[in-house]
C-alpha cells in the first residue's frame, strides 16, 4: 500500500511532468509562424480562372508561357519568375490547352539568370513558327510580407489581353529563397 504522503508526491510529480510536456509542445507550435504556401494550388487556381474567362480562343491552336518578370525591372526575372512560367504552362496543359515548350527553340532570347523573356522582335518569329494564338505573360512585385502577381493571356496578333488574374503569395522561407536578394 502506498501511503497518502507518497501518493501525493507521485501525483505532484506526474502533474509537473505533464505541465512541462504541455509547455514544451506549445512553444514549438508558437515558434513556427511562417505561412504555408501551396504555390502549385495557387497557380492552378489562377490558370483555371484564365481558361474559364470568355476569351476568343481558337480550339487546338497553341499557347506559349514565358518567365514572369520583376515589375520594377521587366528585363529581370528570378527563380520565382521562372517557376511561375513553368507552373502556368503545366496547369494550362492540365486544363486542356495546347502549350508549346519554347525552351526547345533556338530563337528564344534566354538571358542567363533571368529565363525566357520574349522580346517583341523575336515574338513574331516564335509565334509564326508555332502558330501560337496567345502568350502567358506575368509580372510580380515584392512587398514586405507578400508577392503580388499579375498574369495575362495576350493574343499575339494584336496584343489584346484575352484573360487576366491577380493573386497574392505570402512570403515564407521557401518563397524568400525563390526571390532575388533585395538591394
Amino acid at each position: 500500500m502506498i501511503s497518502h504522503y507518497r501518493k501525493g508526491l507521485l501525483t505532484a510529480g506526474l502533474s509537473i511532468l505533464l505541465l512541462g510536456t504541455v509547455g514544451c509542445s506549445t512553444n514549438s507550435v508558437v515558434a513556427s509562424t511562417d505561412p504555408v504556401v501551396d504555390l502549385e494550388a495557387v497557380v492552378a487556381s489562377a490558370a483555371q480562372k484564365l481558361v474559364s474567362q470568355p476569351g476568343n480562343f481558337v480550339q487546338g491552336k497553341p499557347f506559349i508561357a514565358t518567365s514572369f518578370a520583376d515589375i520594377d525591372d521587366l528585363s529581370q526575372s528570378s527563380t520565382l519568375g521562372r517557376v511561375l512560367g513553368e507552373q502556368f504552362s503545366s496547369a494550362m496543359t492540365q486544363a486542356g490547352l495546347p502549350m508549346v515548350e519554347v525552351k526547345m527553340r533556338e530563337a528564344l532570347f534566354i538571358k542567363e539568370g533571368t529565363g525566357e523573356l520574349l522580346l517583341s522582335r523575336q515574338l513574331h518569329n516564335i509565334v509564326q513558327a508555332h502558330d501560337a494564338q496567345a502568350v502567358v505573360v506575368g509580372t510580380y512585385a515584392m512587398g514586405g510580407s507578400n508577392v503580388y502577381v499579375t498574369v495575362r493571356l495576350v493574343r499575339t496578333s494584336d496584343n489584346l489581353i484575352l484573360a487576366a488574374d491577380d493573386f497574392i503569395i505570402p512570403i515564407n522561407r521557401d518563397m524568400r529563397s525563390l526571390l532575388p536578394r533585395r538591394r
